[in-house]
């Protein structure tokens, strides 16, 4: 959706350009198709570049213009925090103290927030299925009490599928006891 955004944006006066992603680099790639044909003329792979669509031959070159407006409606990249758990339990680990903290300061009035919730594989998987949506209802319970708008927080529960840390059945493993928050 976001290079959709960043696409149509960029397409203008005959050109179409390939603004860089998060990171840094390209948001993937564009490919120019010929109108009559639908042949591919050409490709840009390369962030910030920019090419001329009434050509052949695509020919990628750098960027010009100021697309800071465009750049500028995007919204932040989401934050994500990991918290952790004793075994067994929807208590938090005391490692995971200060993160509960940085998420608390995070979450505001316009927030969309996913919590997920995880286990390691000890146990069988419907008891994980249910630990893992308690733990995620305890971290959206933890933020409501402090008065953070997260009543409608996206709750999901993925017991052990999804392991941060792959083992085998039966494994205690802390990494995969986890609960993990994407505030947007």
């Amino acid at each position: 959706m976001a290079l959709a955004v960043l696409l149509a944006g960029c397409a203008s006066a005959g050109k179409v350009g390939l603004l860089s992603g998060e990171s840094g680099a390209a948001a993937g790639a564009v490919a120019v198709l010929d109108p009559t044909t639908g042949a591919e003329r050409g490709q840009l792979t390369t962030a910030d570049t920019q090419a001329a669509l009434d050509t052949r031959t695509v020919k990628p070159r750098p960027l010009t213009g100021d697309y800071g407006a465009l750049l500028s409606a995007m919204p932040p990249p989401p934050q994500v925090f990991v918290l952790y758990f004793v075994e067994g339990t929807t208590t938090l680990s005391p490692d995971s103290v200060p993160t509960l903290d940085a998420l608390r300061h995070a979450v505001s009035a316009t927030s969309d927030v996913q919590i997920t919730g995880y286990t390691d594989t000890t146990g069988d998987p419907a008891s994980n299925d249910k630990l893992s949506l308690d733990r995620a209802i305890e971290v959206r319970s933890a933020l409501a009490a402090d008065g953070l708008p997260v009543a409608n927080a996206k709750v999901t529960g993925r017991g052990q599928r999804d392991l941060k840390v792959p083992t085998g059945p039966g494994v205690n493993e802390p990494a995969n006891r986890r609960v993990e928050v994407v505030v947007r």
